[in-house]
């Protein structure tokens, strides 16, 4: 599978430890390309993102819709394993259920989840967007389709950003919004939940109090499932990645390398 894997080096000299970042539904590579792959590589690290099958420049979009969280999870896997030792895995939303289920079987030296698909799953996000938008979510079921739930400036800037986003920036990443996997939905609804007992990976849980999706209550029995403790920043909505304050999450995940001596 010809993945896309975007990459930022630093300028000097670097940590031995590269970042993999992993993106959530919706989205692909360019999430984190805005900011976080250029703040970790001025902090020395290699900063690799990675487009999931049917994603981004990646292969694959002929067959989304019935692409799965353990293909995703064999994305991860492939591009892991093109690197020159294992990375840090940095999962947002989706991409951190895919982490999740990944470290399963197998390690790598830490992991952080961003505003992640809890362990138990979609069921309240869900039951919560049908009775919100009842209409973009039947539109989204019937023709399987989940971009219908994002498929306005509103609907996802809803879903996403903060109201102080600003227009050119929401403009700029709604034009990069995509549709997702409709299996991947029901393998996060119930056919592919995580099992934490599994995991030795030492885990780094964080989530933002305007979620639209995972509230605090979810976020903190993650971190429980991981015993850690969750952090959960304010002001913030679900694309924690580029909402106004992402410096302040991605500081966080800075100064937790440094205390795990990366």
């Amino acid at each position: 599978m010809k993945l896309e894997v975007v990459v930022q080096r630093p300028a000097g000299s670097c940590h031995p430890t590269p970042l993999l970042f992993v993106h959530g539904y919706w989205h692909a590579a360019w999430c984190w390309k805005e900011h976080f792959l250029p703040y970790f590589a001025q902090r020395g690290f290699t900063a690799y993102a990675l487009s999931l099958r049917g994603h981004g420049a990646s292969e694959g979009h002929e067959r989304l819709r019935w692409t799965s969280v353990a293909d995703y999870a064999d994305d991860v896997r492939q591009a892991i394993g093109e690197l020159s030792s294992p990375p840090v895995l940095v999962g947002h939303s989706l991409g951190g259920l895919i982490v999740q289920r990944y470290l399963e079987s197998e390690s790598v030296p830490a992991a952080v989840l961003m505003a992640s698909v809890p362990p138990q799953g979609v069921l309240r996000s869900t039951l919560k967007a049908m009775l919100r938008h009842p209409l973009a979510f039947t539109k989204s079921n019937l023709t399987m389709s989940p971009i219908h739930s994002v498929g306005t400036p509103t609907l996802a800037q809803e879903a996403f950003f903060s109201s102080d986003i600003g227009q050119e920036n929401l403009s700029k990443y709604f034009a990069q919004i995509q549709n997702d996997s409709y299996r991947a939905y029901l393998d996060m609804m119930l056919f592919s939940l995580p099992r934490p007992k599994l995991v030795k990976t030492p885990m780094l849980v964080l989530g933002a109090a305007n979620d639209a999706f995972f509230t605090a209550k979810e976020i903190k029995a993650t971190a429980q499932a991981y015993d850690t403790k969750a952090e959960i920043f304010p002001n913030m909505a679900h694309d924690m990645m580029l909402d106004p304050g992402w410096q302040r999450v991605a500081d966080r995940i800075a100064g937790w390398l440094a205390e795990k001596g990366m």
